[in-house]
């Protein structure tokens, strides 16, 4: 059980993982953001220190530290210096299959669903009610946005973005770096670094 946790950035992905983290029994919980000395305290707990300070501290005198910034780019930058991020956090409502791998820093939230042989990456955010279908990879850093669907054997990149709502058929894969547009649906392969959008998704910016 985890008994202290280090939150890295005070924000509204911070107090989501503020929630999981109470509900499975969190003792004690601290945030570390740049601008800790104008927030101070964030949603009744401390704002004790910078980024930098937390990558101190953090190795130390916490159990587990998680990263709680949306851009994917600085999460993986500030995870990487962080020892003490050992560790997926999995909202209890969310249902995970036991053959499940979950990759150090990553993050279940509420009623989201996880089935058979997936892989997930580092630094994942598996957001509220989304669902992830048997044999799906997803790539180290990317956001499988509230209610977005990745059907059999889907295969996600890193530091890519699926965006609320949208849909991927199964089998399809996608790239490093790509953003797919809210309730997007994803019928073919999509390559790197390209945004996607509509139904049938379509190429908008390489």
């Amino acid at each position: 059980m985890i008994k202290r946790l280090a939150i890295i950035g005070a924000s509204g992905h911070g107090k989501v993982i503020a929630d999981i983290a109470r509900s499975l029994g969190c003792e004690t919980i601290t945030f570390y953001d740049d601008r800790w000395k104008e927030i101070g305290e964030l949603y009744g707990y401390p704002v004790l220190g910078n980024v930098a300070s937390a990558s101190q501290d953090a190795t130390t005198n916490y159990d587990v530290s998680i990263v709680a910034i949306g851009n994917a780019k600085k999460r993986a930058a500030i995870q990487q210096r962080l020892a003490s991020v050992s560790s997926a956090l999995v909202h209890p409502s969310a249902v995970v299959s036991p053959s499940v791998r979950l990759g150090k820093g990553s993050i279940v939230m509420p009623n989201a669903v996880i089935n058979a042989d997936v892989v997930i990456g580092e630094g994942v955010i598996v957001n509220s009610g989304a669902v992830v279908e048997h044999d799906c990879l997803v790539g180290d850093y990317s956001h499988i946005c509230p209610n977005a669907t990745l059907a059999g054997g889907v295969r996600v990149g890193c530091f890519s973005w699926i965006g609320m709502g949208s849909s991927v058929i199964q089998l399809v894969k996608i790239g490093d770096d790509v953003t797919v547009g809210a309730g997007s649906v994803v019928i073919r392969n999509v390559g790197d670094k390209q945004t996607i959008v509509g139904s049938p998704a379509a190429l908008i910016k390489r």
